[in-house]
């Protein structure tokens, strides 16, 4: 399945699209994720956050699509001098029974038609250890009328039901919607309608 955004284009500036500091979502819920574990972050793009966590001690595999966007985050990571292990791979082809994680971190990755999102979420279940960490920040439909970030189509954005369809109560740490005034590069600034996810296997 193709990605209709041609994010190669989207990240050839000179500027970071999204900076080079770590999501503010990450750095709140960062307490959840297992400590220095195996972390797999999707649709990691320029790197913030991959090179985030691995300063932090966590063993980080980051996976993207975009050519452009990885020689950029190789290049952060080198400026930060840590190790992370970097997978171009388009998103849909990822074979998530290959590999097991302590923890799944996805960041705005809003690209996901909402009839292939539970089978998505299987997907992350079966590439996450016992006792892992699922961690997902995106934004809600509510974005829309803000347009200080994410995709246009609002079938794409996240709701509450859109995680509680495919995990247990007993699983999910946290499920809360919010708006809050972030400034992560030009590509995410301003007012905007988000929501986070934990989930603990």
């Amino acid at each position: 399945m193709e990605i209709k955004l041609d994010w190669d284009d989207r990240y050839s500036i000179d500027d970071y699209l999204f900076g080079q500091k770590p999501a503010q979502a990450l750095l709140r819920n960062e307490k959840y994720l297992v400590p220095k574990g195996k972390t797999l972050l999707i649709a990691d793009g320029e790197g913030r956050n991959s090179v985030y966590l691995a300063k932090r001690g966590f063993k980080v595999t980051s996976s993207d699509n975009s050519v452009v966007a990885q020689e950029k985050a190789k290049t952060l990571a080198d400026s930060h001098g840590v190790k992370v292990y970097f997978k171009l791979e388009d998103f849909f082809d990822i074979d998530w029974s290959k590999e097991q994680y302590d923890n799944i971190v996805g960041i705005c990755f809003q690209f996901i038609p909402p009839e292939l999102i539970e089978e998505v979420f299987k997907g992350f279940r079966s590439a996450t250890k016992k006792g892992g960490t699922i961690l997902i920040h995106g934004y809600t439909p509510k974005q829309i009328k803000y347009g200080t970030g994410g995709p246009k189509d609002v079938s794409l954005m996240y709701t509450e039901k859109t995680f509680t369809r495919s995990f247990n109560i007993s699983e999910i740490h946290l499920l809360e919607e919010y708006e809050a005034t972030i400034s992560e590069g030009p590509g995410h600034s301003g007012k905007s309608s988000m929501i986070d996810f934990v989930a603990q296997l």
